[in-house]
């Protein structure tokens, strides 16, 4: 698809991309202001492997002020993005044949770190009929002799979906009575949630179990930093040492720029964050109300981040797959993600980090392609 989309915008036609997981807002000034200050006073060395001491504390004070998980500093490492931290966890902990269950549709790297890693991928399947969220009782039924990791992300890519307070718990429950199971608990997209109520997440709401969670974080998603490669994951000490070991021997620390400007992220101003899940809101209401209204397509509402996980199956007959699907979008001019892609089958995902004009066109153009 990737190559398709290029010929064609040689050819010279206009392609609008909602493919892309990543904010399409600027920066903002202060965090800018903080990289450069930091070239400037030379910060250009190496830094400890697992971060600069700043950088932990203002870690720290992100997980408990935003993520309500008390941790210290050793307890914190830094990765050149979350990507890279869910890459050393499984490293360190998984052999071959351990079972690690994964929520799908999943983000499409899950899978394949398991794979790297020697371990066994178990699907748990979700259904936009109970808006992409599994209860406990699915977990357990899933949970075997050899399960090592149960993958959670809230609010989710590509679906958008959040686990409530509730069903969290139950969660817990389930996790009790499975006490060698680890969990790794993504959380990277949390301050882009639309549900009204706190983001909730296992380590805070079950902190009995806080000894095998790891909780994935960042400030890509949140602070428009998707280039400056910082990811940040909180955890039990011995985790994040071996973590930290393996980093040593892969790419060492991170960048000590991306580093000063991810402390001004995380102990900056944090209140356009409010604008920007507003506009968020508004656009993920008009995809919504947009793919609705097309015959054969449909949606749930998604709870967070910018992502809506659409359902194609009554054109399956049509197209034969949702890559043929996609292809097809794509000739007329919106480059998207096939369910497949995910895990998933018969839709597709869209980003909505995209203006407000630019969306607006791609879904008449959805309309148009899929329209007799």
């Amino acid at each position: 698809m990737t190559d398709r989309a290029i010929q064609l915008r040689e050819e010279g036609r206009d392609i609008i991309s909602l493919s892309v997981g990543e904010p399409d807002f600027a920066t903002p000034a202060h965090v800018i202001a903080a990289a450069k200050a930091a070239l400037d006073a030379g910060q250009t060395r190496y830094t400890p492997v697992g971060g600069t001491s700043q950088l932990k504390r203002a870690a720290a004070l992100h997980f408990a002020r935003d993520l309500r998980i008390t941790v210290p500093p050793s307890q914190v490492t830094v990765s050149a993005g979350g990507k890279q931290a869910i890459f050393h966890a499984m490293l360190a902990t998984v052999s071959e044949g351990d079972e690690v269950i994964i929520p799908s549709p999943w983000w499409v790297s899950y899978p394949e770190i398991v794979r790297f890693a020697g371990g066994k991928v178990v699907p748990l399947t979700t259904y936009a009929k109970d808006n992409f969220r599994f209860s406990p009782a699915d977990l357990e039924a899933q949970i075997g002799p050899r399960t090592q990791w149960v993958m959670l992300n809230s609010p989710g890519n590509p679906t958008g979906a959040c686990y409530p307070e509730a069903t969290l718990r139950g969660i817990g429950e389930v996790l009790r009575r499975h006490p060698r199971v680890l969990v790794l608990s993504d959380d990277i997209y949390a301050p882009i949630n639309y549900t009204g109520a706190p983001h909730v997440t296992l380590a805070a709401l079950c902190p009995d179990l806080a000894d095998r969670i790891l909780t994935v974080s960042g400030v890509s998603k949140s602070h428009a930093m998707t280039g400056f490669r910082i990811g940040l994951a909180a955890g039990p000490e011995w985790l994040i040492r071996a973590m930290e070991r393996l980093q040593s021997h892969s790419s060492g620390n991170p960048c000590s720029i991306s580093q000063a400007a991810a402390v001004a992220a995380l102990e900056g101003p944090q209140d356009f964050l409010v604008d920007w899940c507003t506009r968020f809101r508004a656009r993920r209401d008009q995809v919504v109300r947009a793919i609705n209204a097309i015959p054969g397509l449909s949606t749930p509402v998604p709870d967070g981040a910018f992502y809506c996980m659409i359902g194609a199956s009554p054109l399956m007959d049509r197209f034969g797959d949702d890559t043929a699907l996609a292809l097809h979008l794509l000739e007329h001019g919106v480059a998207i993600v096939p369910a497949s892609a995910f895990g998933g089958r018969n839709g597709f995902r869209i980003s909505f980090a995209a203006d407000e004009a630019q969306l607006d066109e791609a879904l008449r153009r959805i309309a148009k392609a899929l329209a007799g």
